[in-house]
């Protein structure tokens, strides 16, 4: 019942995760007024959700031995390479996370926060999800049992 409660978790915050990036790029791309930041905030924390259920749920599942077992995995090209993917949606999070974290301070504050990196951040919202689709694309043949190096 553990594996399946993890699995299950796992996989939502696929679907967080995929909805809120997309989300936050299409929010950031319209006038960012009060409301419109409202939206980008909204979107970026349910991002920010998506993460954490993510990488907290994975590591259970690589950890504590939830699924094939840790040696299966650190075998596996096709799992580094998805961790690859995992830490370039990371690294392109950076500058974003760090500028919305101002901008919420701002916008708390009444000022109106400088949006001028906007449609930047949008191109790496998306960026991100096509990342994470192909993520989903390394998970599924990583279920498949291919990318394990036989045993030397």
């Amino acid at each position: 019942m553990i594996r399946w409660l993890f699995a299950s978790l796992h996989l939502l915050g696929l679907g967080v995760g995929l909805g809120a990036v997309w989300a936050r790029a299409r929010a950031l791309r319209e006038p960012l007024d009060a409301a419109g930041l409202r939206r980008v905030f909204y979107a970026d924390s349910w991002w920010g959700v998506a993460a954490a259920l993510w990488i907290g749920t994975g590591l259970v599942r690589l950890i504590g031995g939830l699924e094939k077992g840790m040696d299966y995995y650190l075998r596996n090209h096709v799992f580094w390479g998805k961790m690859t993917l995992l830490l370039a949606v990371l690294l392109l999070e950076l500058s974003p996370m760090v500028t919305l974290v101002r901008w919420r301070i701002q916008a708390r504050r009444g000022e109106m926060p400088d949006t001028r990196r906007a449609g930047r951040f949008a191109s790496i919202s998306y960026v991100q999800a096509a990342l994470v689709l192909l993520m989903v694309l390394a998970a599924v043949v990583m279920a498949r049992g291919i990318g394990t190096a036989p045993r030397g």
